[in-house]
Order: C-alpha cells, then structure tokens, then sequence
C-alpha cells in the first residue's frame, strides 16, 4: 500500500503556496527548512480552535504557562531533562533567542564563536548586531563523521570569544553530539568563564537509536553557563507560527530575563503557542510516525545518489537536513564544465532544476558543499539524488 505522503507532485505542493515551493523556481524544492509532510491533526485543530474562540491578542498569562508545563513535560519524556516550567520563556524564533543571550548574557562587544558550517543567519546576524563571528570549522572524528575541533574552540576564547553556540542536531550537518562530546565541549567553556547558546530547534528529531542529550542537562557547569532556544517549529512543521522557547538554567540569567520580560517576550505569537503547546502534549505519535517516513528518506537519497564515491554523503543523525561534499565530483569535471565563479547553488538549480542550500552560506567550512532538504516525498528526494549525481558525472 502507497504512502498518500509519496503521492504529492511538485504542482499541488506549489498549489499550497509555500515559501519552500514558491520562492525560489525550481522543479524540487528542496531548500530551505520546512517540510512538505503535513502538521499533526492535533496541532491543526489546536490552532482552529483558537482562531475560531478569537484568541489572536496578545500572549495570555494561562496560554503562557500552559506552553511552559508542555515543554517541560516534554524534556522530562523525551530527554530526561527536568525542568521548572517557569524557566521556559516564550520568544518569536530561535534566532531571537540567540540575539538576547548576546545581549543580555555575553560580554559587551566580545566576538560570538560559531562552529561551521552553521545555520545561514547564524553566519551573517552576529555582524548585524555588531558582534564579530570567529567562525571554527569542524573537524572530523575517527569514523568521518564532523565534530567541535576543541583546540580551535579553545583557540576562539584565548582570542577574545565569550558565546559559543552550540547548534544540536547540528544544521546543517545532521550530527547530534554524544555525551562525552558536550562534557568535553564544557571542559573548554568553564576554562575560559565562557557562555554557550545551544541551539536545539531539531532535538526531536534524531533517528534510530540516537538520543538527543541537552547540553544544559550534562552537569551543574553546563546548566549554569547555558542558554537553550527550543521549539516545535522544525519537528511539528510551525515555523510560520512564530513561537519559540528559551529555557534558562542559570539563576542571575533568569532573574534577569524577569525584569526586562515584557519586552523579552513580545515577538512570541499567542497561535503559535498554542500549536507549540498542542505539538509537546499530543503530537508524539505523528512525529514518531514522520520519524519513520524521514529515516526512509535518508536512505532514498543514497539510492538517488547511487552511492557515486565522488559525493561525499554520510546520512544524518538528526534533522531532516542532508549534508553532500562535492567537492571531489566538482573537481573531476572538464575544465568548463562546472560552476565556474556562479555559486555552486545556483549552477546546480540551473543544471538540475534541484534548488538546494549553497553550503557556501553556511560558512567558509560550507564551500563545495550543498544542503538537502529531506522532508519531501520519497520520490521527489529520489529524483533530487539521481538528478545531482547525473550532473556531477560528465
């Protein structure tokens, strides 16, 4: 029996009117970070509800809190984190977040240190906000799979860094860090008297047998030098909701946050809190199930792929991201042949039809690389792959 998730085409995904579908003109759309797979039903009749009663205004105290004791309960389940719900704040996305903990929680005009290749805003924001970035390229674990290079991190705090953050499930790469890995990274952080924002938008989203470890949880130092920015938006499909939460570990941080919080918090929509809301308490099941379908689709690219030894392609452990080097493949191309000085992103829509991130934009660790969006229907992801691996094999 055919999955109807399998049974969506380019035109009535275009139909939908998505950002992911509509801007940017390609045959796949397989870019930027929202999914093609639908929101869970309870999300949906959360959000109806809520419209229908008329509850656009301003966030309300008791949707307030009920969206902190969802989240909470959600990390006690899912992570074995246990929180006071007061600690989950309300924000309008994660990026938000991230420009709070800068400001409020980092050393006054101290450069931001940012593994890469990283998150496209996370690259370009810090500068915006008058911030340097120091960005510190990943280096490679034993088994090839990318990991924090702890010299150079440990490099970008001698050099003046304050605020590491700390991207888990790691965009774009698809690593989620194991245990050892954060408490190392701390190691390096409390030596320094450093601040970490961890960055955990995808933590529900791991495969197989991966766990998710909040890096605020490792230890009382971790908890105490950390601010996390969370949402359901990646995993439950409600980016355009605009609701995200920032949980505070650290006391003096929360205290604060509770003096300025009025004007912290405004961002955060009340709808999106109530999806938010609806995602942690009643929408583990349908994650589970488009866990499953994901899974499925790491391995479908591999068959579009056909596993050409020139594309670099590890499959990723969390996130619906996939990560491809092509650096070789670019370099065995007749002279002429391949991008040339067009960036690599938009010589592939143009050659493959396939639009893709540019890792370029993830950093100068990101050159050579492209971003996939796998949250589409398995035969479109298939497509994407052959049509890459076609290009690339001249």
């Amino acid at each position: 029996m055919s999955d109807p998730r399998d049974l969506l085409d380019p035109d009535a995904l275009r139909a939908r009117g998505s950002l992911k579908w509509t801007g940017m003109p390609a045959d796949i759309a397989a870019w930027v970070a929202e999914s093609d797979l639908g929101v869970a039903p309870v999300v949906l009749e959360a959000v109806h509800d809520a419209v229908g009663r008329g509850l656009l205004g301003y966030l309300p105290p008791a949707v307030r809190a009920a969206l902190g004791e969802a989240f909470a309960s959600w990390a006690g389940h899912a992570y074995d984190w246990h929180l006071d719900p007061a600690r989950v704040r309300p924000v309008g996305h994660v990026t938000e977040g991230l420009r709070l903990a800068i400001d409020l929680f980092s050393r006054p005009g101290s450069p931001v240190i940012l593994p890469t290749p990283a998150y496209m805003p996370f690259v370009t924001a810090p500068a915006v906000w008058g911030r340097e970035v120091i960005q510190v390229p990943m280096a490679r674990d034993a088994v090839g799979r990318p990991t924090l290079d702890l010299d150079a991190v440990d490099a970008a705090f001698r050099a003046g860094g304050h605020l590491f953050v700390l991207v888990n499930p790691q965009n774009p790469t698809g690593r989620v860090a194991e245990r050892a890995e954060l408490e190392a990274l701390a190691e390096v952080v409390e030596r320094h008297g450093g601040r970490v924002f961890a960055d955990e938008i995808h933590a529900p989203l791991v495969h197989g047998s991966g766990r998710h470890v909040p890096y605020a949880s490792v230890s009382p130092a971790t908890a105490a030098h950390t601010v996390t920015g969370v949402s359901a938006s990646k995993a439950w499909n409600i980016p355009g909701l605009k609701c995200a939460q920032v949980v505070l570990t650290n006391d003096a941080d929360l205290e604060t946050w509770r003096r300025h919080d009025d004007l912290l918090t405004e961002g955060a929509s009340t709808v999106g809190a109530v999806a938010n809301t609806a995602a942690y308490t009643h929408g583990r099941a349908w994650l589970a199930d488009t866990l499953s379908y994901l899974d499925g689709n790491r391995h479908a690219l591999a068959e579009g792929l056909a596993v050409d030894p020139r594309i670099g392609y590890r499959m990723p452990e969390g996130t619906y991201l996939a990560w491809l080097d092509l650096r070789e493949a670019l370099a065995a191309l007749p002279t002429g042949a391949g991008p040339g000085a067009e960036p690599l992103g938009t010589w592939l829509r143009r050659t493959t039809g396939v639009a893709l991130t540019d890792g370029a934009l993830c950093g100068e660790a990101g050159a050579g690389h492209v971003r996939v969006n796998l949250a589409m229907p398995r035969p479109l992801v298939v497509e994407a792959g052959r049509r890459i691996a076609a290009c690339l094999d001249r």
